[in-house]
This record gives structure tokens, C-alpha cells and sequence, in this order.
């Protein structure tokens, strides 16, 4: 083989070792968004796209008197649904707005409570933090800080007790093991309310699937 054949075909071998490597998963993952849907380091979630879920299978969001107690108020359903606003590479940070939040099929163990009549999220939107080790941060926004209302109805009539989050934010994990949002025990404190309201509530609710309904066939959103 000449000199010139055998210069011509080293430099074709490297040129293609150089394109094999820039498609190898490591260096794909460089490129990988904090957000994608369809599968961890899939397509990248839209800004603008809309996320959505709904309770984890026989789970149900609870507001109780305390971390490690079981009065207070639990609800059956729940939902929420929030707005993708930034969704850079990873690692780093996704943002979002939460537009709404819901809570219905709610019932009371409290004392003197006959049945809730309302649970309802005030001050709405939130704005919301996603980073890539998982820790979803959920802060008050412009409209007010975060705060729920409850509404029971009682042996002596109707009772409304209004709770905002200790230090305007509540914390959560999300899993792509099991596609979750999960909040532990986030306090909440009195800010309206006789004293029929238990003076702190703490908030627990598991939401699963997370899903990209902006996008066709709703995917499931993974973190990165």
C-alpha cells in the first residue's frame, strides 16, 4: 500500500472513531434537558408545554395537625397542572408556573366536623423549581403567597380556616422510578380561623404519572 493510501485511510478511521464518539451516550447526555418526556434523556419538554397529574393510585393528599398524627382533613382526588417556562440543559434548574390545583372527595376526622365542604388553593400562580438531583421548590408569586382554605361544616355552623406555607415554599421530590411529585409533611400555618382550626397543618400528597399534555399521547415526564 502506498504512503498516500495509507494516510488517506488513518485519517478516514479517525474522522470516524471522532463521529462515533460525539454520538456515544456519555456525550449525548451533555445535550440531555433537565425535562424530557417519553424516557430519562428523551425528547425535551417544550417551554410553553403543560404538565399535569393527578393523585398516585390508592394514595390521598392529607392535611393533618400534625407530621405524625392522622387528623385533620384527607381528600381522595387531587390534581395540578402547571406550565413548563424554562427547561435548560442538564444538570441544571427547570422552572414552571403552577396554574392550578385542585382538591375534591375530601373528608374530615376532626372533632365536631360533620363533612368538608370546600378545599381550595388561593393566590394562584405559584412559581415552581425543578433541578436535576429532584427536589421540586414550590414558592408564592406575584398574586400572594401560598395559601389554602379550608371549609368545614360543623355542629355550630359553617367554619373557615385559611393556612399559608411555613416560609412561603414546600418541598418535594420527584422519582422517575415510579414517575412521581411527592410532598412529606410540608407545615402550614394558621393565618384566619377560630379556633375549631387546628393551629398548624401539615401537607403530604403523592402525584403519578407526571405527564406532558401539550404533547401527543400525553408522555411521561422524566427529570435529568
Amino acid at each position: 500500500m502506498s504512503r498516500l493510501r495509507r494516510r488517506t485511510v488513518a485519517v478516514v478511521a479517525t474522522a470516524l472513531l471522532v463521529s462515533l464518539a460525539g454520538t456515544s451516550p456519555a456525550a449525548a447526555s451533555l445535550d440531555d434537558t433537565v425535562l424530557t418526556h417519553g424516557a430519562v434523556g428523551g425528547a425535551a419538554v417544550a417551554v410553553g408545554d403543560v404538565v399535569q397529574a393527578g393523585l398516585a393510585t390508592a394514595t390521598t393528599a392529607n392535611f393533618y395537625s400534625t407530621a405524625t398524627g392522622t387528623t385533620g382533613v384527607k381528600c381522595a382526588a387531587s390534581t395540578f397542572s402547571a406550565t413548563v417556562l424554562t427547561n435548560p440543559a442538564a444538570p441544571g434548574v427547570a422552572t414552571e408556573s403552577l396554574d392550578a390545583q385542585s382538591f375534591s372527595s375530601c373528608t374530615s376526622n376532626v372533632f365536631g366536623t360533620l363533612r368538608v365542604n370546600r378545599v381550595s388553593v388561593d393566590n394562584l400562580p405559584y412559581s415552581t423549581s425543578v433541578d436535576s438531583a429532584g427536589t421540586v421548590t414550590i414558592s408564592g408569586g406575584a398574586a400572594g403567597p401560598i395559601q389554602s382554605t379550608v371549609v368545614l361544616a360543623t355542629l355550630l355552623g359553617t367554619v373557615t380556616c385559611v393556612y399559608q406555607a411555613t416560609g412561603n415554599s414546600i418541598t418535594g421530590v420527584s422519582s422517575n422510578a415510579t414517575t412521581s411529585i411527592s410532598f412529606a409533611n410540608q407545615p402550614f400555618t394558621k393565618v384566619a380561623g377560630p379556633a375549631t382550626c387546628f393551629g398548624s397543618a401539615y401537607f403530604s400528597a403523592t402525584y403519578a404519572p407526571v405527564r406532558d399534555v401539550s404533547q401527543a399521547d400525553s408522555p411521561i415526564v422524566y427529570v435529568n
